[in-house]
């Protein structure tokens, strides 16, 4: 069957948003691109209307267009094949691969990827500088949360990094099952996921917290993450914003008793740690 070729031209920090949107109508694939985002579904479940739909609910929100076109029958598990290359991470010290990769013996932390949809693989700028920053960040015996899993990645290395116990959700179905895939790809037994929203995760308390999300979500759910965070020195692991958006973001941290303690910028990206004081 053919597949239809989705080109959404929108603000990239509105990607996740839209990839959770599409795939709930039905879109298995997603590219980011630096102006937006391509997304690919079966020809047979392609609704114009439906695209509509989502696009008017976030017409204000930002700029947005769209045009799709039909592309031929192809082996699509062969074409992501032969697109999805490893990285590396902090400095060369954490290798992102699939499970058709070969593993390479001189990289300390093998991470094994395999995503339903092309992202949170590493790739991302977001996902790279968290993956650095949770070098610096100890987690021998620690508790810690994955907000957001997505493909499981930070929830993995956490637990490769030495966390005691790690728990993570997502709100999409398919996400919370590919982190499960994925965890059991890394012998990463110590790792519960879940679906659902922070707002229904059980009452724990955990000395990190990590959530690459995205800016607005971010804003608004910092200080509800502080909830599940230990006393001092628990700490919190944030990116999926710009570095223009650092000090809004510090704000509403410095509100919840945070302190930002380390930051990394990479093309207009950021990440940062917080720490409870």
């Amino acid at each position: 069957m053919n597949y239809i070729e989705l080109k959404l031209t929108i603000n990239p920090e509105f990607s996740d948003i839209f990839m959770a949107e599409l795939g709930e109508i039905g879109y298995e694939t997603f590219t980011e691109e630096n102006d937006g985002l391509n997304a690919y579904i079966t020809e047979d479940l392609f609704s114009e209307n439906a695209v509509d739909e989502i696009m008017e609910r976030y017409l204000g929100m930002t700029p947005i267009s769209y045009s799709y076109k039909t592309l031929e029958k192809k082996n699509w598990n062969e074409e992501w094949e032969k697109n999805y290359e490893p990285i590396l991470a902090a400095n060369g010290r954490v290798r992102v691969r699939a499970s058709f990769h070969e593993a390479d013996s001189n990289i300390p932390y093998d991470l094994l990827i395999n995503p339903k949809m092309s992202f949170g693989t590493g790739h991302h700028e977001t996902t790279s500088m968290v993956l650095s920053l949770q070098m610096n960040v100890n987690h021998e015996d620690k508790k810690v949360l994955d907000v957001g899993c997505g493909t499981g990645i930070l929830a993995i290395f956490a637990s490769k990094l030495g966390a005691s116990y790690v728990a993570g959700f997502d709100i999409e179905e398919w996400a919370a099952e590919n982190s499960r895939e994925n965890c059991q790809l890394n012998n990463c037994d110590n790792i519960v996921i879940r679906q659902g929203t922070i707002e229904d995760e059980p009452a724990e308390q955990y000395d990190i917290i990590l959530a690459n999300i995205n800016r607005n979500i971010l804003m608004r759910d910092i200080p509800k993450y502080v909830e599940f965070m230990k006393p001092a020195p628990a700490q919190l692991v944030v990116s999926g914003f710009y570095q223009h958006d650092i000090e809004d973001i510090e704000n509403v941290a410095k509100e919840v008793g945070l302190k930002k303690i380390q930051t990394e910028n990479k093309n207009n990206w950021a990440a940062v740690v917080f720490e409870r004081v």
